[in-house]
């Protein structure tokens, strides 16, 4: 792929042309129109909304005006102290500071001026707030419900939410509200069945589509923000990929792109934002760049994210940053399902545990997701195999919690499971050893860690690796469950297992940016009329993940303050 200089005849020419139609794509266009500019969204699949869409929602934003009615104090220094710390000295303190100064004004932008509404999340703590400047919760917000009959036709176009994001999958349900289910806190049967009847008795809806017309997460804030562009009168165009990027003068004016079929040539008179993803899709890329081993049936994002943004970038001298790295989470692989599903909430609940083929555990599987795959990785080796890894319950977690696919079994016993599950997929025998021998591991070491589990469970401290020591382990623990919500003793026969893989919801590394979004060469030269932000550029957030929202919060962040330096030039 090779940059394509300057060509005089134009199909179209905007002020603003932005590559992608997820969150970060739709605030470039969003603030470049209320900034008197042009804009156009051009997204290569058949859908709209990208990663974002099927995503949890949520942003991580310092300082947010949501945070002083929760109690929670906060300030810039506190924030910016806490991202040097977790991103270890791997990204510029100037882009670490522009984000912490600007993330909670977009939010209240957004606020005021579009169809965005959002609640805070006080009790989702930050992924680390036991480190100097972590917080206890409120940094990480999410988008109030949006009604889908306001999108209109537009709705059915809209990307769909992620099958573990739904009950049933159908019926949609908050970052607060699904924490209530899983974990069963108070008041979450009463919750269960207000949720059911509104999905159920919306009858006309029904007639319609089995999709809730009650959009929460991903689907909330993708829609908020098409509905604000159609406010505006922003189009977007589908089924239009990028393909190269067009140089006049070593500037970047436009983009060649196939629509539907046939070439056209977009002019971008004050410049292009890259906000199409990562490259999680490419097998191809994922084993030049990732850790192995790796598969792209792995990833819980996009089909559509091949890395293009990136190709067009390096075309015209960008240069590459956090490569190997990704959003990473353990994932299982069902049956019949068109990507994978991340075990988020599962693998921190009490009588779960990941191992290796000895039957050895080998991390805090109730960290945050991303350290679970990374100790993964580290763990992994022609000794100690832990690619894949095997989830393990018993039946009190069987009974209690959701695992993957499954609902508890009190909704969905076993005999009700279909076949694509029990016949390959899960494994369950009466005795561990049984267990062990389906699984493929060490029978003796699975016992000997189940002997420790025991006792863990009992003291509430888990000397191995300090499960539910910290307050983020806790958040998707069962505070029914002491002396540790996140440990149990996993005694009660019979038991369960799956395969656990190196999964991630997109990758991380991509074009390299500046504090303005701009995309700059290996010399630190911005590339003039080009930006990136989101998955397909390096993330601000290094090798770490701050918090619940730290993919999406910097994403549009970022996306704003491209618009306005782009729309000023």
């Amino acid at each position: 792929m090779s940059a394509n200089e300057g060509n005089t005849s134009w199909d179209k020419t905007v002020d603003l042309l932005v590559v992608g139609s997820g969150s970060g794509a739709m605030t470039a266009a969003l603030i470049a129109h209320d900034r008197g500019g042009s804009a156009l969204l051009i997204e290569k699949s058949e859908l709209y909304g990208g990663n974002s869409a099927m995503s949890g929602g949520g942003l991580w934003v310092p300082c947010n005006h949501l945070m002083p009615p929760t109690g929670i104090d906060d300030s810039p220094e506190e924030a910016l102290g806490y991202m040097k710390t977790i991103t270890r000295g791997a990204v510029e303190e100037d882009r670490l500071r522009v984000y912490v100064d600007t993330a909670a004004e977009l939010v209240k932008y957004l606020e005021d001026n579009a169809r965005l509404e959002w609640q805070s999340l006080p009790e989702y703590a930050d992924y680390y707030p036991e480190t100097p400047g972590g917080k206890p919760g409120a940094r990480s917000i999410e988008p109030q419900n949006l009604d889908a009959s306001l999108l209109g036709e537009e709705f059915e176009l809209m990307r769909e939410p992620a099958l573990q994001e739904l009950i049933m999958a159908r019926i949609s349900m908050t970052v607060l509200q699904a924490r209530v289910l899983m974990c069963k806190t108070p008041g979450w049967k009463g919750l269960t069945a207000r949720l059911m009847a509104g999905y159920w008795f919306d009858i006309g809806w029904r007639m319609r589509t089995k999709r809730d017309r009650r959009l929460a997460l991903g689907n909330a804030l993708i829609g908020r923000l098409r509905l604000s562009l159609m406010d505006r009168g922003v189009p977007l165009w589908l089924n239009t990929a990028a393909r190269e990027l067009i140089t006049e003068e070593g500037r970047v004016v436009g983009i060649v792109a196939e629509k539907e079929g046939r070439t056209i040539r977009i002019r971008a008179d004050k410049g292009v934002v890259l906000a199409s993803g990562g490259f999680e899709a490419s097998d191809e890329l994922r084993k030049k760049y990732l850790p192995s081993p790796t598969k792209a049936e792995w990833t819980c994002g996009s089909t559509s994210n091949t890395g293009d943004a990136i190709g067009m970038g390096l075309a015209v001298g960008a240069t590459l940053d956090l490569m190997d790295d990704a959003w990473w989470g353990p994932v299982t692989v069902v049956p019949g399902e068109d990507r994978a599903r991340m075990l988020v909430i599962e693998k921190s609940m009490p009588g779960c545990i990941m191992v290796d083929k000895k039957g050895a555990r080998f991390v805090n599987e109730a960290a945050p997701y991303v350290d679970v795959v990374k100790g993964t990785y580290e763990h992994n080796s022609s000794e100690t195999q832990s690619v894949p890894a095997y989830m393990i319950i018993d039946s009190t977690y069987r009974s209690k919690y959701p695992f993957g696919p499954l609902l508890q079994a009190s909704q969905q016993p076993d005999r009700r499971l279909p076949k694509s599950y029990t016949e390959g997929y899960l494994r369950k025998s009466d005795t561990l050893e049984g267990l062990a021998e389906q699984l493929g591991i060490d029978a003796a070491g699975l016992r000997a860690t189940i002997d420790k589990m025991r006792e863990y469970a009992r003291t509430g401290k888990d000397t191995d690796f300090n499960r539910g020591d910290s307050l983020f382990d806790r958040y998707y623990g069962d505070a029914g469950v002491t002396p540790n919500a996140c440990l149990a003793p996993m005694d009660k026969p019979p038991y369960y297992g799956i395969e656990a893989f190196p999964g991630d919801l997109g990758t991380k590394g991509g074009l390299k940016t500046n504090a303005s979004a701009q995309v700059v060469t290996e010399a630190g030269e911005p590339i003039a009329g080009l930006y990136a932000v989101g998955n397909c550029s390096a993330s601000i957030m290094g090798p770490s993940y701050a918090g619940a929202g730290a993919t999406i919060g910097p994403a549009m962040t970022f996306a704003y303050i491209a618009a306005r330096h782009a729309i000023a030039v």
